[in-house]
């Protein structure tokens, strides 16, 4: 197959071009230098061959989502976006040196490496989850290396929102690393499917291959498919690998969503239990405080109330602009001695019937499906200012020192005892939005809520919120269960609501 010569750079004020980076199904990445503050910088571009009002959406949803999420210190900064003068929508990002994508075939990563990539992209989608937005497109070559080796999650190109921006009539599809529910389109992402993605991805880094891939066989997407749909997971194949990463790892992509971490946060404190089992030193979860109440969070348990800057150490007082806020890690947040609060209105799954809309599919069989190349690290990012983050309360991040794996002990201790049900569900619409909420039913540090909708498609979350945005007067009907050490309780009676 004859590969296609990249587009012409754009011609930008303040930019000068340098070179051709990457080319995509989408897009072509340039490198740029930028003329004040001088810098080099990686402009993504669109091909104007497939310059549409849908691929325009997409691309303002991208420029839209990067821009909330970019303050993460794991997610990749944009630092500008527009339309050049032919016409073509472009993303000014920081310049990264490389991708995982381009290495894990040549060279299997060391484990600790790993461990370390798996729990800061972890707090990434935690954190994206938390906001409502899904991913859908989490592999090796969408995670990329900043200068200092760091790793940040790019391309949220096809990524779905529940508050009403998604592109939702466009699905990218890389199947090595997708769910069996998405490759069946039983759903077009959850929280349990990003799991999937991102507990097989990092399979792939230790074991140089996709999970499903098999040495000198078939590597058609519909084999392909069949097998990650049916096959049994075979062992990553190193004796470095501990078996309980190996056991991580797997229920990360079991077949059944429901016996997955319930969230990334999950998975990013079993990823952190590991590195104590291993003697290394935990990486530090990279997880919002939320802003919220005037900098006050709520102890639901004992009524204390804590301050959020306090707590951590970086409260919005005097020098803390409208530069990068770095996040308190969890291990901050734990000392702070808080317990779970509720909070967060919204959860990334579709909230609505509209979900199902017919879309275009594009099939990606290996690293590539639009262009992740190349970008960086801002240190005066404004995109997280002014965010409404759903409530992360200290305590509910368990995961200091020894304690990781010791709180994951204590919440299988409890997955024998009775599960919560979820009491009466209210819902109130405004502006465009119905928004379902229903009292605290006695969760505990772990728990989390399944919201599923009467369309068959779920999420997982910890607020006891959940905002939908249909585009007609449809009912939205939704059922929430209590998810407790990985076992979903009784569903609640169905509530259905409609726009008035």
């Amino acid at each position: 197959m004859v590969r296609r010569l990249p587009s012409p750079p754009p011609s930008l004020p303040g930019f000068t071009s340098v070179r051709v980076l990457g080319s995509g199904g989408f897009a072509d990445v340039f490198l740029f230098e930028q003329n004040m503050p001088r810098r080099q910088v990686a402009v993504k571009v669109m091909l104007p061959e497939v310059v549409n009002e849908q691929v325009r959406r997409m691309f303002q949803v991208e420029a839209d989502l990067m821009a909330k999420l970019s303050a993460h210190p794991s997610i990749l900064t944009v630092y500008e976006a527009g339309v050049s003068s032919d016409g073509r929508p472009y993303l000014v990002m920081e310049l990264c040196s490389s991708s995982l994508g381009q290495r894990y075939r040549s060279e299997p990563l060391p484990v600790a490496e790993v461990l370390r990539i798996g729990v800061k992209i972890a707090g990434a989608l935690h954190t994206a989850h938390e906001q409502g937005i899904l991913h859908r497109d989490v592999k090796p070559s969408n995670i990329l290396l900043t200068a200092y080796g760091a790793p940040v999650l790019s391309d949220f190109g096809i990524s779905a929102s529940t508050r009403g921006n998604a592109a939702i009539d466009a699905v990218g599809l890389s199947i090595p690393w997708s769910a069996p529910e998405v490759l069946s389109e039983a759903t077009q992402g959850t929280v349990a499917s990003e799991v999937w993605a991102l507990a097989a991805t990092l399979y792939s880094l230790l074991a140089g291959r996709s999970p499903f891939e098999q040495p000198g066989g078939s590597s058609a997407p519909g084999d392909l498919a069949r097998r990650i749909t049916k096959a049994k997971l075979a062992p990553i194949g190193r004796s470095d690998v501990p078996a309980s990463l190996e056991r991580v790892l797997a229920r990360g992509m079991a077949k059944d969503p429901a016996r997955r971490p319930a969230s990334a946060l999950e998975l990013l404190r079993e990823l952190q239990a590991v590195e104590t089992e291993l003697g290394l030193a935990q990486t530090s979860a990279e997880i919002a405080m939320a802003e919220w109440a005037g900098d006050y969070a709520r102890d639901p348990s004992d009524r204390t109330v804590l301050h959020a800057g306090a707590a951590t150490g970086t409260g919005h007082g005097a020098g803390s602009g409208p530069g990068r806020r770095r996040r308190a890690s969890a291990s901050t947040a734990a000392r702070a001695g808080g317990s779970s609060g509720s909070g967060g209105a919204g959860s990334p799954s579709s909230g609505s019937a509209d979900r199902h809309k017919s879309r275009t599919s594009r099939v990606d069989t290996g690293e590539r499906w639009g262009s992740s190349a190349g970008s960086g690290r801002s240190d005066h990012g404004s995109g997280g200012r002014g965010i409404r983050i759903a409530v992360i309360a200290a305590a509910s991040v368990v995961v200091v020192g020894g304690l990781a794996a010791g709180g994951i002990a204590l919440s299988q201790q409890d997955a024998g005892r009775s599960i919560p049900s979820v009491g009466e569900i209210s819902a109130t619409t405004t502006d465009g939005r119905i928004l379902f909420s229903w009292n605290d039913p006695g969760l505990r540090d772990g728990d989390s809520y399944r919201v599923t909708t009467a369309t068959g498609q779920s999420s997982v979350q910890r607020g006891n919120e959940f905002a939908a945005f249909p585009t007609d007067d449809s009912s939205v009907c939704i059922s929430v269960a209590v998810v407790r050490a990985g076992k979903s309780g009784p569903a609640s009676s169905e509530k259905c609501a409609a726009l008035e």
